[in-house]
């Protein structure tokens, strides 16, 4: 009874241990024509949903299509994309903002090359639109206290100078880079908005000049920094022109920063 017993199979059994496999086997096994990993769980196959008639999907198969397309756009809606163009000290913002204060050295484009930065452009239009908007009301009570009996501060300042300073700042380096690119010479849209967003900041500290109700020293006040922003902008735009047939675009971008500083001048201390 022992012997028949210790005769019968055993490698079906729990707990048992498989018998010995020798090496051949084992890469036999291994090697099964057309195995594969599969994704679990499947898609459905029917419904009408997305993904019908795909079954089982292979690792790296339709799934790696739609991670590739996430990453391509990922860039232009992912705020951390940004994030390098704010990477600047305060040493750094200052030398940039005492570089605009100084036009004719025309070198503000080599400093920001290596490192152009949005930070400028956010940091001093926003200062700039609350400057002009609070000090224009200023500026227009001490101008009118004699004349008027009861003044009450016009909230419309603000809105015009969030429209005019945000829309100037944006749209007019984004016109310049188009414009270039379509004439050939090389531009950076990011180098752009750096240097007019600096530009601005002789504004700021002008504005409150401007305050002091004496009209013909507000006019020489405006202009002069009109003049110094004017050339900012344009001495430094000249070294992406290759070209003498491109001075119009200079030119042009000297006057629309001039006509800029009449406009604050017009509208906000009037």
């Amino acid at each position: 009874m022992e012997e028949s017993f210790a005769n019968l199979p055993s490698s079906h059994l729990l707990g048992s241990v498989p018998a010995v496999v020798s090496g051949d086997q084992k890469t036999t096994n291994k090697e099964v024509p057309g195995a594969n990993l599969q994704i679990f769980p499947p898609n459905n196959g029917g419904g009408g949903g997305q993904g019908q008639g795909q079954g089982y999907q292979t690792v790296g198969g339709v799934s790696d299509g739609g991670e590739q397309q996430q990453t391509n756009w990922k860039g232009f809606f992912n705020i951390s994309s940004y994030s390098q163009y704010f990477n600047v000290d305060t040493d750094t913002v200052l030398n940039r903002l005492i570089s605009s204060l100084y036009p004719t050295t025309g070198d503000f484009v080599s400093k920001i090359d290596a490192n152009p930065d949005l930070y400028g452009l956010v940091w001093i239009s926003t200062t700039l639109v609350f400057v002009i908007a609070s000090l224009g009301n200023c500026a227009t009570y001490l101008m009118q206290r004699s004349s008027i009996s009861s003044w009450t501060f016009d909230v419309n300042y603000l809105n015009v100078a969030a429209g005019s300073i945000y829309g100037y700042a944006l749209i007019v380096p984004l016109a310049y880079y188009f414009l270039l690119q379509y004439m050939g010479s090389s531009a950076s849209l990011v180098r752009f908005w750096c240097l007019w967003g600096y530009s601005l900041f002789i504004f700021v500290l002008s504005s409150f000049l401007l305050v002091i109700p004496v009209e013909f020293l507000r006019w020489t006040i405006i202009l002069i920094a009109g003049a110094a922003s004017s050339s900012f902008v344009a001495l430094n735009l000249r070294s992406y022109i290759q070209s003498s047939q491109l001075t119009i675009v200079v030119i042009s971008a000297f006057v629309l920063q001039m006509g800029l500083s009449i406009f604050i001048k017009m509208w906000f201390f009037a």
